[in-house]
Formats: structure tokens, sequence, C-alpha cells
């Protein structure tokens, strides 16, 4: 895997050239991609990027004049609308069913010179029912969802920069399924028009690179009001002690524990999320409820070809009583207060946990458990998986959690542990 900001700077050099670039891109896919199954198939895939390339180097004659992400190959999830790919979501609905307006994120990459490579595999409209992507780890184990095709799109080395989307796991947990590293901000830090919803209060997109200094350089394009940081100090990281952290595997954690000490940096242990069961029944009423509201007019029309998992989450949200709903919505706000409290009295720079239960598991039926990321997910608040070893032959992730709106200064610490976490 190369690091997307040597690939980005080697591409406003000119070398390679964008068609060249194009070339490696379209033969790395036609060979890879078969077995990996992280991009949709795109007919006529090769002549639509040459075009693209063509027409982005004669825009850009200059090297000193090149934006961000000149040339650079970004795979995005098909839940987010790109003009002249079609979007399914992962579904079976009739071709067109799904189109609209490009999303505004996709227009914002492609002014920073990006490259669409194509349409990544995702779970039905990023739900539960996974596509058929494998894990590029390890065929026989899911690389994790709903944004499976990007998580494995980057670690297969098909593409530097990918873009998926997160309502409890769906970024987080790829990532460290995958073994890259995986940014998700703050709830509202990144537009989510032309992209289908899951759980609005909740839906946040996000990035893949290989690393935070790939983070970092996406995020600057993709996230609104991007106001970079000088190089961050040691972070005082939190672990939250307590239900939460007994969710992940004895041996996973025990990983996790040895990884957090090696990092030399100063640990406060604290239980920072009080009722963890109440937590988890606030997130699932309030994401399941607004799926049922989401896909009311569509599984009117089209239940008949929607998977069983996503039938199953629809039917028990339209079960929930609106009332329920809205005392969830009310628990969250006063559980966002309480944990930024917390933050702030215990003078916590960023939470550190496993980045999800264990490894990924066997089989390609589940993409796994999303615990890991739920508190944080149902508070809005900015996380990042980075590579931290590995189990049974597999990736481990470490998840960092910033407080509401610091994105700019998780991913200043995010480098800080990463740095640590490879010496």
């Amino acid at each position: 895997m190369t690091s997307l900001p040597s690939v980005a700077a080697a591409l406003r050099a000119g070398d390679p050239l964008p068609a060249e670039s194009v070339e490696r891109l379209c033969r790395r896919i036609e060979h890879d991609d078969p077995g990996l199954r992280a991009f949709v198939p795109e007919p006529g895939r090769h002549e639509r990027l040459a075009a693209e390339a063509a027409e982005l180097a004669r825009r850009f004659p200059e090297p000193a004049d090149r934006p961000a992400l000149f040339g650079v190959a970004v795979g995005i999830k098909d839940v987010v609308r790109v003009d002249g790919l079609p979007t399914h979501a992962g579904s079976a609905l009739p071709p067109g069913v799904l189109a609209g307006p490009e999303a505004s994120l996709v227009g914002r990459l492609r002014e920073a010179g990006a490259l669409v490579a194509g349409k990544t595999v995702t779970a039905e409209f990023a739900v539960l029912a996974p596509g058929p992507t494998r894990n590029p780890h390890d065929p026989a184990h899911t690389p994790g969802g709903s944004s499976s095709g990007s998580a494995a799109a980057v670690a297969a080395g098909l593409v530097p920069l990918a873009i998926g989307t997160q309502t409890v796991g769906s970024m987080i947990r790829p990532a460290a399924y995958c073994g890259v590293a995986g940014f998700r901000p703050t709830y509202g830090r990144m537009p989510v028009d032309g992209v289908i919803p899951h759980a609005p209060t909740l839906d946040t997109m996000g990035c893949y690179a290989t690393d935070p200094a790939g983070l970092a350089l996406a995020a600057a394009v993709l996230c609104d009001g991007w106001r970079p940081v000088a190089a961050a100090g040691a972070p005082v990281l939190g672990v939250p002690v307590g239900e939460y952290l007994a969710q992940a595997r004895p041996d996973a954690l025990a990983v996790f524990e040895r990884t957090v000490a090696d990092l030399g940096l100063t640990v406060r242990r604290v239980d920072p999320l009080g009722d963890f069961e109440a937590v988890r029944h606030q997130l699932r009423t309030i994401i399941r409820y607004e799926l049922a509201q989401v896909h009311a007019e569509l599984f009117a029309r089209f239940g008949a070809l929607y998977r069983p998992e996503t039938v199953a989450a629809i039917r028990h949200g339209r079960e929930i009583d609106r009332a329920d709903y809205t005392a969830a919505l009310a628990a969250r706000e006063e559980f966002r207060r309480r944990l930024a409290d917390v933050t702030a009295e215990q003078g916590v720079d960023a939470w550190v946990t496993p980045a999800a239960t264990g490894p990924a598991p066997l089989g390609l039926d589940s993409t796994g458990d999303a615990v890991m990321s739920l508190p944080w997910s149902l508070a809005g608040l900015p996380a990042v998986s980075l590579p931290a070893g590995a189990l049974g032959g597999l990736p481990l992730g470490l998840q960092l959690v910033g407080a509401e709106g610091a994105d700019e200064r998780l991913l200043a610490h995010a480098a800080v542990v990463g740095g640590a976490l490879a010496a």
C-alpha cells in the first residue's frame, strides 16, 4: 500500500502522467478485483477514465498549478451519487430508482483533481445485508461493512483513497478488519447531500487511506471549514473502562492493552458511558425508526426486492412508537453532554479503544459487530481507526475518538499515535 501524500505528490510532479496512472489502475482492477470484488462492475471503465485523465491534463498543464489530489484515483461507496455512474446502493432495485444529483462531496474531489475510479461495493442500503467483497488478508473472512468495498480497495492497493459512510460502525470497523486507516469526522463536517440515507440524524461521510497523513490530506478537501493545526504534542488518552470495553474479545483486548502500554503516552482509565445498555437501546431506537421512515415509499413499491436483513430492520423500525423515538433523541442529547463533561473534567485529548471487537470474523454472511463504534457514533464524535497489530494473521485496529468539532486536532493526535505504533 502506498501513502496518499506520496501518490498525490508524484502525480502533481508528472510522474506518472494521469494517462499512465489510469492504465496502471485499470490493469490492477482487471487483474485483482475479480477475486476481491471491491468495485461494482463497470463496462467502459478504462475509456471513461482515459477521457477524464486527458481532460485533467489539459486543464492543468503546469505542475505548480495542479490541485491537491491531481490525478488521484478514488473509490466511491455505492450509496453516493456520481454523475455518469448508476447508483444501486447494493440493492436489486430497478436502474434509475435511486438516481439524483451528484453528491457535493464528489464535486469537491473533482475540484481537487481526483478521478473517480468507480463505485465500491456496499451492504444493501448501507444496513446489514453484506455485499460480495472479500477481505484482502484472507478471502474467507469478511472485510466488514457497510463500507466494505472502499476499505478493501485501499487495503488491496487498488486505490490510495476511498469514500465511505458510517451510521454506527461502517467506516471504523472495515478499516480495522482490512488493516487501513479510516476517518469518520464529526457529524455534519462532510456534506451528505446526494447520498442515499440510512438514518439521517446519524449518517456521516468518511474516508480511507493507508495512514493518518493520507486521511489529513483528504479531510482538508472534504470537510467543511478545515483549519490545519500545528503538529500536536503527546496526547492524554482515555481508556473507557467498564461494560463497553468488555464487549471486545478477551484475546483482542489483551493485544489492545499491550498496544496502549507500549505507546508510552499518559493514559487515564475512566468509565464515561454510564449505563451502556441504555446507550445501545437509544441508538437502536433512533436508527431503526429513521430507517423505516427513509424507506417508507421505496419499501411499499419494491419491498419484495429487499434482502431479508434489511426487511427485518425496516419492520422493526415500523414497530417503534414515535414517542419512544423522541425520548431516545432527548436521551442522546443528555448522553452527549455528559460525555463532553467527563472528557473535559478528566483532561482527555482522545479516547482510545479497540476499533472492533476482534479481527474479521470467518465467513461473508455478516459484516461483524459494530459495538465498539456505537457510543461515539451516537454522540456524533470524530473517530479514527489505525492499524495496530494482528491476531490469528488478521489485522486489528486502534480507535481514537476526539471531541465534537475537533477533527483537525484528532488527526494530529492520530499522527502522533501512528508514529508510536510504527516505532
